[in-house]
C-alpha cells in the first residue's frame, strides 16, 4: 500500500511496534523522526493534533499509537487460528525469557503482546543487570528480542482480550480477532501506568502528558516540563529532560523513594523538586499549557506553565482480561507457588503482574525461565502433544 508514513523518535518501542507490524506484512513505509526534524513534528502535530508518537498516516487515515487491531482493520490482514504447545502473554524480560527457554525445550511456541520490552523498555538506564555496567532499557530490549527471534518462535503484536479452556486447550482470543489454542498458558503481562484521575487526563494524553517518556521526551526539546512521581523511574526522567528542556519541575506526593545518586544529578542539572505536592488541576483545552500543584501540608497552590507533563506515579498489574481465570490478590497481582504454578493447572505465571516481591528485570527474567521449565514438564506429566503422537516435538 503506497502513501504509508510513520511519525516516530528514536527511542519509541511502540514506533518499532508499528514498523514491525508492517515488515511483517509487506507494507511499504515511510520513517519520519520528529525527535530530529522539527518541521515534521509540526506537520504530526497539524495532522493527528498529537504530541506523542507514534503516528501513522495511510491515506486520509490517521492511526494513533500501536493499535493492532486498527492496523489489521485498514491493512485487511487475515486472522490467525494455531494451536501452540505454549501460548506465552507478554514479551517484557519474563515473557521473552520463557520464549527462549520455551524454543530451546522444542515446544511450539507463540507470544502474544501488545509491546516487545514491557517497563523495561521505558527504561532510561539499566545499571543492575548482570554482565552490563549500564544500558539503556531500549538496548537491553532489543538483544532480548534479538535472542528470542533466533528460534521458531511466533512473536504475534496483539493484545489478549480473554483465556478459557476448551477441552485439553486454552482458547486465547485477541482484540483484532485473532486465536490461539494452546495446551499451556505462561502469564507475563507485565503493569501499566497509573494515572492522575483528573478531569481533562484523557483529552491532553498524547497532547502534553505523557506516560512515555523515552517515546516522546524529544517533542520537548527547549520547552518546559514538569515529572510527577518521586521513585527511581521519575527522577531519572527529570534528569533526562532537564538536558533538553528549557525547566524541569518535579512533582512528588509525599517523599523521594529513588537513589540518592539520582538526586544529586537531578539538583546538579537545576531540577525543581516539589515535596510533599500533588498536581490538582490540568490546564488546556486542545493541548496542555499548565497545571495546578497543591502543597499538601499547607494547603497553597501554585500554577505552573508547562508543556509536558510525565507521568511516572506508579503501576498496575494488567490483569483485567483475566477475568476470574486464575487467583489474585487484592493488588490484581497473579498468584503463584515457588515454581510458578498458578491456581489453574497448566497456567503458570512470571514477572511483575505475579505477587512475586521483588519487581526487577532479573527477577522477572529467572521467573520466566522458571515458567517455561515447569510448562514442559507439565506437557510431559500430561501426554499432551502436538502434530507429534510421539511426544514433544
Amino acid at each position: 500500500m503506497a502513501g504509508v508514513k510513520v511519525y516516530t523518535t528514536e527511542s519509541c518501542p511502540y514506533c518499532r511496534m508499528v514498523q514491525a507490524f508492517l515488515r511483517k506484512y509487506g507494507i511499504d513505509y515511510e520513517v519520519v523522526d520528529v525527535g530530529k526534524d522539527r518541521e515534521a513534528a509540526r506537520e504530526m502535530i497539524r495532522i493527528s493534533g498529537q504530541r506523542g508518537v507514534p503516528v501513522t498516516v495511510v491515506g486520509d487515515e490517521v492511526i494513533i499509537g500501536f493499535d493492532a487491531k486498527r492496523l489489521r482493520e485498514v491493512f485487511r490482514t487475515a486472522a490467525i487460528d494455531r494451536v501452540y504447545d505454549t501460548l506465552i502473554v507478554g514479551a517484557g524480560p519474563a515473557g521473552l525469557t520463557a520464549a527462549v527457554y520455551s524454543a530451546r525445550k522444542l515446544l511450539k511456541t507463540a507470544v502474544v503482546s501488545e509491546d516487545i520490552g514491557g517497563q523495561a523498555a521505558w527504561s532510561w538506564m539499566v545499571e543492575n543487570y548482570m554482565g552490563f555496567t549500564a544500558i539503556t532499557g531500549e538496548e537491553l530490549v532489543r538483544k532480548f528480542e534479538e535472542q528470542v527471534r533466533e528460534f521458531d518462535v511466533s512473536l504475534e503484536l496483539d493484545s489478549v482480550q480473554s483465556i478459557a479452556r476448551e477441552s485439553d486447550l486454552f482458547l486465547v482470543r485477541t482484540t483484532s480477532g485473532n486465536v490461539f489454542r494452546s495446551r499451556t498458558v505462561i502469564l507475563a503481562p507485565g503493569k501499566e501506568p497509573m494515572t492522575l484521575g483528573l478531569p481533562g487526563e484523557t483529552r491532553l494524553m498524547g497532547r502534553g502528558i505523557s506516560i512515555c517518556a523515552t517515546c516522546d521526551a524529544p517533542l520537548f526539546r527547549g520547552r518546559p516540563v514538569a515529572v510527577v512521581g518521586g521513585g527511581n523511574t521519575a527522577v531519572q526522567t527529570a534528569i533526562e529532560m532537564a538536558k533538553i528542556a528549557s525547566s524541569v519541575a518535579m512533582i512528588v506526593r509525599s517523599d523521594l523513594r529513588c537513589d540518592e545518586v539520582y538526586v544529586n544529578r537531578a539538583k546538579e542539572l537545576g531540577v525543581q523538586i516539589y515535596l510533599h505536592h500533588e498536581v490538582t488541576a490540568l490546564h488546556g483545552q486542545d493541548v496542555l499549557t499548565g497545571i495546578t500543584i497543591r502543597d499538601r501540608e499547607t494547603g497553597n497552590e501554585t500554577e505552573l506553565n508547562v508543556a509536558g507533563l510525565f507521568l511516572a506515579i506508579g503501576l498496575m498489574p494488567k490483569t483485567g482480561f483475566l477475568g476470574d481465570l486464575v487467583a489474585l490478590n487484592d493488588k490484581g497481582e497473579i498468584l503463584i507457588d515457588v515454581n510458578t504454578h498458578t491456581s489453574v493447572p497448566g497456567i503458570f505465571a512470571a514477572g511483575d503482574a505475579t505477587c512475586v516481591r521483588a519487581k526487577q528485570i532479573i527477577v522477572a527474567a529467572g521467573e520466566g525461565a522458571k515458567a517455561a521449565i515447569e510448562a514442559h514438564d507439565h506437557i510431559l506429566q500430561q501426554g499432551l502433544s502436538g502434530d507429534d503422537p510421539s511426544g514433544v516435538r
